[in-house]
């Protein structure tokens, strides 16, 4: 099992930045991807970010791009979201996500990850 822990969402104007992490623990070697997903009252879960965890390649949603960006402390078992220039329609509750699969980048849907965190929430306001 893989225990996920978020931290770091809270309440910014348009344009402000923030960053979550996300501190996983257990048998975290038993996965190979790791990334944020977020979900809009209302909406259905939608996929920010993932990564292949030793290294290689990222997706981004078309959404964040060039806005958000993902990170890794291995020393720390901990993984970044790191927020720029955000804005309202960011506002969401962020899930931190870890998965077995090998294809978290090439198939970048919430449905492939294994372990969740129990989210944090960010608030943009214009």
């Amino acid at each position: 099992q893989v225990q996920l822990v978020e931290s770091g969402g809270g309440s910014v104007q348009a344009g402000g930045s923030l960053r979550l992490s996300c501190a996983a623990s257990g048998d975290i070697y038993s996965t190979n991807c790791m990334g944020w997903f977020r979900q809009a009252p209302g909406k259905e879960r939608e996929t920010v970010t993932t990564f292949y965890t030793t290294g290689g390649s990222t997706y981004y949603a078309d959404s964040v791009a060039r806005r958000f960006t993902i990170s890794q402390d291995n020393a720390r078992n901990t993984v970044y979201l790191q927020m720029n220039n955000l804005k309202p329609e960011d506002t969401a509750m962020y899930y931190c996500a870890a998965g077995k699969t090998y294809y978290c980048t090439t198939n970048p849907h919430f449905s492939v990850m294994d372990y969740w965190g129990k989210g944090t929430l960010v608030t943009v306001s214009s």
